[in-house]
């Protein structure tokens, strides 16, 4: 884990199928120590789990790529952001029928983000997805 500032932390997860655990148990260990509320952090570990899953499913990244977390606090809100080294998208929730299994995620992130979107990677090749709850104090 590295620390820019006390408001941000960075976190490199391997890409790979265990990559959305690994990203959920650093998230829910951060915020054990900050407050931000039950509900808040419950929903931003959502939102952190369906942006890396779909990083991991989606990218199109390079084999061997790593994924990198950074989670901000400004302002009243917390953000979730995910970066890979794929190439940048047009981001929508797409619309799928009842019995599928997959396809929510983006929808699930509209649902329950205060704000959601894409941005260039800050550092190195690809994007970054990221999405805002609201949080006390």
């Amino acid at each position: 884990m590295t620390m820019p500032s006390a408001d941000e932390i960075l976190w490199i997860v391997p890409c790979g199928p265990r990559a959305p655990e690994r990203a959920r148990a650093l998230l829910r260990g951060q915020l054990a120590e900050c407050d931000v509320g039950a509900d808040p952090a419950e929903t931003a570990e959502l939102l952190l789990s369906e942006l890396v899953t779909n990083a991991v499913r989606h990218s199109r990244a390079p084999h061997g790529r790593d994924i990198g977390v950074r989670l901000a606090r400004y302002d009243g809100l917390l953000r979730v952001e995910v970066a890979d080294a794929g190439p940048a998208v047009k981001l929508a929730p797409q619309v799928v029928a009842d019995r599928d299994e997959r396809g929510r995620g983006l929808a699930i992130v509209a649902a329950l983000a205060a704000r959601w979107g894409c941005c260039p990677r800050r550092h190195g090749i690809g994007k970054a997805v990221w999405a805002e709850v609201a949080v006390r104090g």
